[in-house]
């Protein structure tokens, strides 16, 4: 249920920036060529897009990150691509097509590209794991390289603050018997 609800979110957050987008262009284009007034409508609607999708769609609780926005990024390049190379394809296939055939093919790869962008933000850029949720809920952290023991340091995030602290522990010292048969037996007088 969480998933077609944060779904419904994304179809009406991006898709409600797309058609504010497609109306930006043309009123941009007036002053500058279309081309470079599209790339600059694309850029900014794909930053803003990347914070609603981030606050909102997949409710992070915080602002996106330049991470984040490069992710995004590269999946709306790849839907890009996507709807690209279906456009081209009907052209190679049926050399003048009519408007709404150009259409109905542009509108299907752009809701398969916008499907599968919504599962790759949802399960690799926005992804909150129970692992994730955990470490940040009881303030631990653990390496999986690094073995439990008293002496490894824990980072946490105070979740008041959101301000980094380090917890120490004091290692205990080793308790090694120590033999002194050798020693002992070459010193002590037969």
């Amino acid at each position: 249920m969480k998933s077609l609800t944060s779904f419904a979110r994304f179809v009406v957050l991006g898709g409600g920036t797309g058609v504010l987008s497609s109306l930006a262009v043309p009123l941009l284009a007036v002053l500058m060529p279309w081309t470079l007034s599209n790339a600059l409508i694309t850029l900014a609607s794909t930053v803003l897009c990347t914070e609603l999708h981030a606050r909102y769609t997949f409710r992070t609780g915080r602002r996106a990150g330049l991470r984040r926005h490069w992710q995004s990024a590269g999946s709306a390049a790849a839907a890009y691509a996507a709807t690209s190379v279906a456009v081209f394809a009907l052209h190679a296939i049926q050399p003048t097509p009519g408007m709404l055939t150009e259409q109905l093919v542009y509108l299907s790869a752009s809701g398969l590209a916008g499907t599968g962008r919504f599962v790759i933000l949802r399960l690799f850029v926005f992804a909150t794991g129970s692992g994730q949720e955990t470490a940040k809920t009881t303030g631990s952290v653990h390496t999986p390289n690094m073995p439990k023991t008293a002496s490894t340091a824990k980072t946490a995030k105070t979740a008041d603050t959101n301000l980094p602290t380090k917890a120490t522990t004091v290692p205990r010292p080793r308790r090694t018997p120590v033999t002194t048969g050798g020693l002992t037996a070459a010193l002590s007088p037969s």
